[in-house]
Parts: structure tokens; sequence; C-alpha cells
């Protein structure tokens, strides 16, 4: 089976992460999408995130509502901070009829030289590239990563839904309803 690796802090996912997710899934280029929900991501600086269970079960509570899309808990059991390229290793060493591409937004290609072994994960992997508006994805790519056409994009982030639950705003439609209500009953994100 053909597997796109989504991962993310899904802190909280939202309804751009929801619809990444069941387009790609539907394209043709992967057969799965597991959304990789990560424990901390190396480069992301500032508060921690909502507890792993969580975060973890909004993406299930997602992924049970789009068809070839999971949620998955693999980099629970990995060593903290959560390095990519050594996620799909063990990724390719637990699931060996698998393949694994990882899938990005433009955003990250640019910054992809910051990431540990950005070449090893090009070239042992591949990448899908999603396009993020202001992030143009230029240039002939290499070998193994392809852009995807058509993909609907929102520009959301999960900073701005913890600030509209934060300010008590209402966040139908930021986030898919199973997650707002997931939200409001374990009462996340309000400081």
């Amino acid at each position: 089976m053909r597997i796109g690796i989504y991962g993310g802090s899904f802190d909280p996912i939202h309804t751009g992460h929801a619809m990444l997710a069941n387009y790609i899934a539907q394209t043709g280029e992967v057969d799965e999408v597991w959304l990789m929900v990560s424990p901390l991501n190396p480069l992301k600086k500032g508060t921690l995130p909502a507890p792993d269970l969580h975060r973890l079960a909004m993406a299930r509570e997602v992924a049970e509502q789009c068809r070839g899309v999971k949620a998955s808990d693999f980099e629970f059991s990995l060593p903290i901070p959560s390095y990519t390229y050594t996620t799909l290793c063990r990724l390719r060493e637990a699931y060996p009829g698998d393949s694994f591409r990882l899938i990005i937004g433009s955003d990250n290609w640019q910054e992809i030289s910051r990431w540990r072994d950005p070449d090893k994960i090009i070239r042992e992997f591949g990448l899908l590239i999603y396009p993020r508006p202001g992030y143009p994805a230029e240039g002939p790519l290499p070998k193994g990563v392809t852009l995807l056409e058509g993909v609907p994009t929102i520009d959301m982030s999960s900073t701005f839904v913890r600030e509209m639950v934060r300010e008590g705003k209402n966040i139908n439609y930021f986030v898919p309803l199973c997650v707002s209500d997931y939200i409001h009953t374990h009462g996340l994100y309000k400081r």
C-alpha cells in the first residue's frame, strides 16, 4: 500500500487539515493518508501543545469522517523530539510491505533545508507538496517531489483556533463540529 504521511501537531486539527487529508486520499497519489500526530515538533518553539491523547482523539474523530484517512500515534513511541526522517525509517521497518511518501505544504518546502536529513527524505521516500498561499513552490522540483495541483486551500492555523477559544469566540466552521465539541467537552485551550 502507498501511504501518505501528513505529520503535525494538530493542536487542534482544523478544517484546512481535514480538507487536505480528505482531498489527497482521493487523488490516487496514495492509497491512504495517515495523520501523524507529533508529540513535539523540534522546529516549533514556545508553549507546549495540548496533551498527546487529546490531539490524537481529535485527529481520530476527523479521520473517521474521511475515507482513506487514518490517525496515527506511531510517533508517540519514538524518542522526542520527533525527526521526520527517523519516523519514516521506523515506519518502513514496521510496515515492510508498504511505501511511504511525506506530505508537506509549500511553506515547509521552502524551509526543508532546516530539517534533519532532507535529502534522504526526498531520495528514500519522496514528497507530495500542497500549495500554501504566499509560498510558491517554483522551479524544477527534484526527482521524487510532486507538486499537487488543484488542492483546495484555506489560510487557517491552529494558533488562530486556540486564540479564538481563549477569547471565548465561536469556532464553528474553523474546525469540524466533532473537534469543536471535543474542545468544549474537555475544556481545551481556555488559557
